[in-house]
C-alpha cells in the first residue's frame, strides 16, 4: 500500500490524484504544472519562469517527503513545444547535479491548463 503525499507548499491536485505517493522506498511525484500554489494561477505566459515554478513544486513536495533533488532517480519532461527544450534543460539543469536523474523530454500536443511545461519525477529513499 502507499502513502499520498500532500503539502500546500506546492500546488493542490487539479483533478482525482495525489501530489505524491510514497511506497516508503519510492516516491513518485505526478506532474508538476507551473501553478502557483497559493494563487492556483500560473506564474508566468514565459517557459523558463515556468520551469523554474514547475521545479519549485517538485522541491516542495520532496521536501514534504524528507528527500531533495539528489533523490530523484528519473524525471519526465512534457513540452507543448520541443523549440523550448534548450531553455527548460538549462532551467532544469540549474536544479540538480551530477549524477543526473535519467529523463524523457517529449513534445506532446496539450498540457493541463494550457501549460508550456510539465514535469514528473520518481525519487528513491536510500
Amino acid at each position: 500500500m502507499f502513502t499520498a503525499v500532500s503539502t500546500n507548499q506546492a500546488p493542490s491536485a487539479i483533478g482525482p490524484y495525489s501530489q505524491a505517493t510514497d511506497l516508503g522506498n519510492i516516491i513518485f511525484i505526478s506532474g508538476q504544472i507551473p501553478l502557483d500554489p497559493a494563487t492556483m494561477e500560473f506564474v508566468s505566459e514565459d517557459v523558463k519562469e515556468q520551469t523554474h515554478q514547475v521545479m519549485k513544486n517538485i522541491q516542495a513536495i520532496l521536501k514534504e517527503t524528507g528527500l531533495t533533488f539528489k533523490n530523484v532517480v528519473k524525471m519526465n519532461i512534457y513540452l507543448d513545444s520541443m523549440d523550448d527544450f534548450s531553455i527548460v534543460n538549462d532551467v532544469y539543469a540549474s536544479y540538480l547535479s551530477d549524477p543526473y536523474p535519467a529523463r524523457a523530454a517529449v513534445e506532446v500536443s496539450k498540457l493541463p491548463k494550457g501549460a508550456k511545461v510539465e514535469i514528473e519525477a520518481i525519487a528513491f529513499r536510500k
